[in-house]
C-alpha cells in the first residue's frame, strides 16, 4: 500500500456509491464492532448459554448479533463513529485515497 501527502493540500475526502467517505465507513464499521461485542456479552449474560440447543444455533445467534450492530450502527448507534470522525477532521488528516 502507498500512500502520497502532499505539503499544503488536502486531497477531497473518496465517497463511495452510498454517499459516505471512507472515513465514515471506517467509523461506522468500528462502532459496529464495538457494539456486537457488547450485544454479544449482553446476550451471554441475560439469555445464558444452552448447549442443548439445535446445532448451529450459536452461530445464527452471534450473526443475529451482528446484524443488530450493523443496523445500529448505520442508524447512529451510541455515537461512537460521530465522535471518532469529529477527532478526525480535528486532527486534520489527509484522506487516505
Amino acid at each position: 500500500m502507498s500512500l502520497s501527502i502532499t505539503s499544503g493540500s488536502v486531497s477531497t475526502p473518496v465517497v463511495n456509491s452510498a454517499g459516505k467517505s471512507k472515513a465514515e465507513k471506517a467509523a461506522q464499521d468500528f462502532e459496529a464492532v464495538l457494539l456486537g461485542s457488547l450485544l454479544e456479552n449482553l446476550q451471554k449474560t441475560f439469555a445464558g448459554t444452552s448447549e442443548e440447543g439445535p446445532a448451529g444455533s450459536s452461530s445464527y445467534a452471534r450473526m443475529g448479533t451482528q446484524a443488530l450492530a450493523a443496523a445500529m450502527s448505520a442508524h447512529g448507534g451510541l455515537g461512537i463513529a460521530r465522535l471518532i470522525l469529529q477527532q478526525w477532521r480535528q486532527s486534520k488528516v489527509p484522506e487516505v485515497t
